[in-house]
């Protein structure tokens, strides 16, 4: 199914769920935003500063300078609130599924990716590490080994039951010969992430949310969503 068509279909849930869909991305940034803040600032601050000069000087900064007041405790525990990133995007696409296939929603299906933490966290390293070892070819490898496994969350939601490593693998083989089709999809978007980007670097604020993501973040999600559902309908013809 044409990209178009997947997008068309996700603005019309987004208007049919109107407003409770964009309640339910509101709170999702927020408590993204929150932890990214939240797990930046344990660690120490970033001197940007002093980095830039000792940089234009010749002179490589060391650790202690690049970070100031660094906690050592806070930097572990910055890590691990960075590790409830993918369970909390792997509740968001758990809405999203639902929401496409429209079935009953509910503001603790943001929390789903809770109910298996180490499967996820599993699929997020294992991931990680491929599309590493793939980046050190070239760069577009890397991109493709990326594409390769973003159906993994999709398939491990569908069932819980299978391990990392089987979602890893089905994944691979669903998006064989569909890459290109996801990452189209993807740079469709890319308009509406500058505008947010450039809304936050003219209105700066350490209070301020990515406004537009409230919209973006459905959008794609259900576009995605619908991506998904798309390929499964294709294999089981």
């Amino acid at each position: 199914m044409p990209g178009s068509v997947l997008k068309a279909g996700a603005r019309k849930l987004i208007f049919d769920n109107f407003p409770r869909i964009l309640l339910i991305s509101l709170i999702y940034i927020v408590l993204t935003t929150v932890l990214y803040r939240l797990s930046a600032g344990l660690s120490g601050n970033i001197n940007i500063q002093d980095i830039n000069s000792r940089l234009a000087s010749g002179e490589l900064p060391g650790f202690g300078i690049i970070f100031t007041n660094f906690r050592p405790f806070g930097f572990i525990l910055a890590l691990l609130l960075l590790l409830l990133q993918p369970v909390l995007d792997v509740g968001f696409i758990s809405y999203c599924m639902k929401t496409n296939r429209k079935h009953n929603t509910e503001i603790k299906d943001l929390f789903n990716g809770f109910l298996f933490v180490i499967k996820i966290i599993s699929i997020y390293f294992i991931t990680a590490i491929y599309v590493f070892l793939w980046s050190l070819l070239l760069i577009v490898p890397g991109i493709i080994a990326m594409y390769k496994y973003r159906q993994a969350f999709y398939i491990l939601l569908d069932d819980p039951q299978k391990s990392a490593m089987q979602c890893i693998s089905e994944s691979k083989l669903m998006m064989f010969g569909n890459k290109v089709d996801l990452m189209i999809i993807d740079l469709s978007f890319i308009g509406w992430y500058f505008l947010d980007l450039g809304l936050l670097l003219l209105f700066p604020s350490p209070f301020m949310i990515p406004v537009i993501s409230i919209w973006i973040a459905p959008y794609a999600g259900l576009t995605r969503a619908a991506f998904y559902d798309d390929r499964i309908r294709t294999i089981a013809v």
